[in-house]
């Protein structure tokens, strides 16, 4: 189903106006009274600093702890030998010092604990580990004899998915494109490092963790250490960002919390950013094969996305990216599939727009070479290509304003003055160009509990256990909570960030609004009932209502649920360096209801950089002689800076879609991310009418291929 055309919201930056938009944590975060899990320090709070292993694959046979232990400041050091005994871990990556195995360079081998972070540094350099070294196998993935078809990738989704004949279908088209795309590795790099603080007394636990769901981290811990949840309390009051490597628990809270527990006083660990590409999950890298075949009107009649990617030894972790091909394009005859093999290499995970950014990039830009093919614009090409219904399941689409993305995209960004022809647009050694690129991402919701209370004096207080992680969470909810209230936003306090508060799912997947603001508004409906029933004055108490959305998080909806977007880049490509510089992006999304247009129009312009970053700084390499990674830090491993940003356009269509959520709203923390890769990529084969298929698109790449 497609729903009927939304009007545009052009100037979205602009509406000011709203009730409750302004962010309900500026002050704190400008005047630093937002804290952080580092800066929590109770008395007598020690510091440990863990130790990673410096071989590629092994076991360790000696700990030199008494070495250490004899410096002063020093309080104790932990390895297999003497750290306490986890429960079993769902995620074997948590399972630490518990045997003498290595899978690879970077897995914590040991924990050294003293008075002072210098001092625990120091002896942590200085602690002596013996290891006896195996052969490892760094791949890479592509053409591995290991390489095998896992059940599932990511999400749940089948790893493999066929339909029709691709074979026969392809073979026959008239037009055909055959094009291989890599990506490398990429890293989360959240500005705030991955830090915990924890404390036990009286058999309970205390932690304040850089995490993006406090829940998740307390059921966990709880299962790892074998103590009840409600003896563990765990708090991610304000997180620095996390884009996914905060998604899940990290080394650093598990080592705090068996840390506190074998010395008996507070600990604090904090991971240097140099130890996050190996310790935290990252991007893996990717080599992804799209054919097309279609008509010589650009109508598509067979497709395939084949991927070949990497995990580690320790754990499976296979990124989704063949399966934003299943949602975007009509293909009577398709092939979708991921291959994975398991390397002494550090564990992938997720990583901000897992599956559609790096999916999305090698079919958006397959998708621009059949619009050079047959000779048919780019965005009238997706336009012929507009399926009636899901392409891989057949459900109908609650929601599919893809085309008016692109049209109303395409009025904005002045798309029907370019001349299609490659190369045309030159001033000396600069030539210019402009790529178009769709972009989609998945509606997902998970089940939340909420309260919402209302004291004598006026107040509204709701309280959920969701996590801000930068973006605006208390900004919305407390906008979700006045909208079902009938209150004004100021009226209404917001409590997240600690899993003392009613249990709520993590900020991921776009999926934080949709599923925390479906429980807030449950419960402020609810409590305008108790209210309502309510005769003279309210009880010192006040009048508190509950809500738990499982029943309806849990209900299978017939609809297939996504949102969408189409980016535009103009790029200069200076033909004597081969340096790439984007001057414009211009997004338009259709993302349901948008809740608070100024954190939104933030959102969404802080994914098109990280899009920006993936198509032309952000790169890294595995060493093979060591099997980890070579850019370890911000000097090494580029993120798009002030410097970088262009002049960013984010819009909306006001989208009306019953079959989400009581607020109509989709996610859009991701979706500026998906398209800006291709459209970049695109952009730059019009400048120069070079085609690159490897990311990043870095001078070096382009220098062999601009003629001098």
């Amino acid at each position: 189903m497609t729903s009927p055309t939304p009007q545009p919201q052009t100037e979205p930056g602009h509406r000011t106006g709203a009730d409750g938009d302004v962010r309900r944590d500026a002050r704190q975060k400008v005047t630093g009274q937002a804290r952080y899990a580092a800066d929590h320090t109770p008395p007598g709070c020690l510091h440990a600093v863990p130790v990673p292993a410096t071989v590629a694959r092994g076991t360790v046979t000696a700990v030199h702890a008494d070495e250490i232990l004899r410096r002063p400041g020093v309080h104790a050091v932990l390895s297999h030998h003497n750290a306490p005994r986890l429960g079993q871990a769902d995620d074997p990556t948590l399972a630490l010092l518990q045997d003498e195995r290595v899978p690879h360079r970077g897995w914590y081998v040991a924990v050294v604990v003293a008075d002072t972070p210098e001092n625990a540094r120091a002896a942590a350099d200085e602690l002596r580990i013996e290891y006896a070294t195996e052969e490892h196998d760094p791949g890479p993935a592509a053409g591995h004899p290991r390489l095998y078809t896992p059940q599932e990738a990511n999400g749940g989704h089948p790893a493999l998915r066929e339909r029709g004949d691709f074979d026969t279908a392809y073979e026959a088209s008239p037009v055909r494109i055959d094009a291989t795309y890599t990506m490398t590795a990429q890293h989360n790099h959240p500005m705030e490092p991955h830090a915990s603080t924890a404390w036990w007394q009286d058999g309970d636990l205390t932690v304040h963790d850089s995490s993006q769901g406090a829940t998740t981290v307390r059921d966990t811990l709880a299962q790892l250490l074998q103590v009840p949840p409600d003896r563990v309390t765990v708090h991610s009051a304000y997180v620095g960002g996390g884009f996914g490597s905060k998604g899940t628990p990290r080394p650093q809270v598990v080592l705090a919390a068996m840390t506190a527990r074998h010395v008996g006083r507070p600990i604090q660990v904090v991971l240097p950013r140099r130890e996050l590409p190996a310790a935290v999950g990252h991007r893996a890298p990717t080599v992804q094969r799209v054919r097309i075949g279609a008509d010589t009107h650009g109508r598509i009649h067979a497709l395939a996305h084949e991927i070949t990617t990497q995990t580690s030894t320790v754990k499976e972790f296979v990124e989704q990216a063949a399966v934003p091909a299943r949602t975007m394009y009509t293909s009577p005859h398709s092939r979708t599939s991921h291959r994975v093999v398991a390397l002494d290499v550090p564990t992938p995970s997720w990583m901000r727009a897992p599956g559609e950014a790096s999916g999305m990039y090698a079919l958006e830009t397959a998708i621009d070479e059949l619009a050079v093919a047959t000779g048919i614009d780019p965005v009238e090409l997706r336009l012929r290509n507009e399926p009636r219904t899901e392409p891989d399941s057949g459900r109908p689409f609650s929601s599919r304003n893809l085309a008016s993305c692109l049209r109303e995209g395409a009025r904005l960004f002045g798309w029907a003055d370019r001349d299609p022809r490659p190369g045309t647009r030159r001033t000396g050694d600069r030539a210019t160009g402009t790529g178009v690129a769709a972009a989609t991402y998945p509606y997902l919701l998970s089940p939340s509990t909420a309260t919402a209370h209302a004291a004598p004096d006026g107040s509204r207080t709701v309280r959920l256990d969701a996590t801000d992680i930068g973006t605006g969470a208390r900004t919305v909810l407390a906008r979700v909570a006045a909208d079902a209230l009938g209150v004004p936003a100021a009226s209404v306090r917001i409590e997240v960030g600690s899993s003392a508060l009613p249990a709520a799912p993590l900020a991921g997947g776009s999926s934080g609004t949709s599923s925390w603001g479906w429980s807030v508004h449950k419960a402020c409906t609810a409590l305008v009932g108790l209210l309502q029933a309510h005769t003279g004055p309210l009880p010192p108490q006040g009048l508190t209502a509950s809500a738990d959305t499982t029943e309806e998080a849990g209900r299978t909806s017939p609809y297939a649920r996504h949102a969408f977007g189409a980016q535009y880049a103009e790029v200069d490509v200076d033909t004597a360096t081969g340096e790439v510089r984007v001057r414009r992006l211009l997004g338009v999304f259709a993302a349901g209801r948008i809740l608070s247009p100024r954190t939104a129009r933030s959102q969404f312009m802080g994914g098109m950089l990280m899009g920006l970053g993936m198509a032309l700084t952000e790169h890294s390499t595995l060493d093979p002689a060591f099997g980890d990674f070579t850019e370890r830090d911000l000097a090494s491993y580029h993120v798009p800076v002030n410097a970088d940003a262009p002049a960013i356009e984010a819009h909306w269509l006001d989208e009306e879609d019953p079959h989400l959520n009581p607020m109509g709203s989709k996610g859009i923390g991701e979706i500026g991310i998906v398209g800006t890769a291709a459209a970049i990529s695109n952009a730059v084969h019009h400048a120069v009418g070079v085609r690159l298929r490897e990311l990043p698109l870095t001078p070096d790449r382009l220098i062999p291929h601009l003629g001098g």
